[in-house]
């Protein structure tokens, strides 16, 4: 697998209203992009810290990912991001490792990333994404 560096770290947020202007007012960042996932039901507001992203995610349906997710354990980390080359070989890469997969196969994400996830219990309880332009 040839990780190149953190993409993005996901946010889970109940609000992008009420998250983003403590993003923006406190820690001085400036929101880029808030684009919604339909499949995903998950609208994105994007931050760059160096070249990292910071991700807040809202969802647009409480049965979604990231409204089962606020339910279960609020507001907080969501996800780690790594970019990588060629998203299909990491995931046979982890796969033939023993890592079980939640994506068989990458997808669209936001900002038209090609994305796949790790799942936790294979990653010492952190949600894995792979993520490739």
């Amino acid at each position: 697998m040839k990780i190149s560096h953190i993409e993005h770290i996901g946010i889970a947020v109940e609000s992008l209203e009420k998250a983003i202007p403590y993003y923006e007012g406190v820690l001085g960042l400036k929101c880029y992009s808030v684009e919604e996932v339909a499949d995903q039901k998950v609208k994105t507001a994007f931050f760059m810290v160096g070249q990292t992203k910071i991700e807040l995610l809202e969802s647009t349906d409480p049965e979604g990912p990231i409204g089962k997710f606020l339910e279960k354990k609020g507001e907080g980390v969501h996800h780690v991001a790594f970019a990588t080359e060629g998203v299909q070989s990491a995931l046979n890469e982890a796969a033939e490792k023993g890592v079980r997969l939640i994506d068989q196969a990458p997808r669209k994400g936001a900002e038209g990333l090609n994305i796949a996830f790790l799942h936790p219990k294979s990653t010492m309880g952190v949600l894995t994404e792979l993520c490739e332009k």
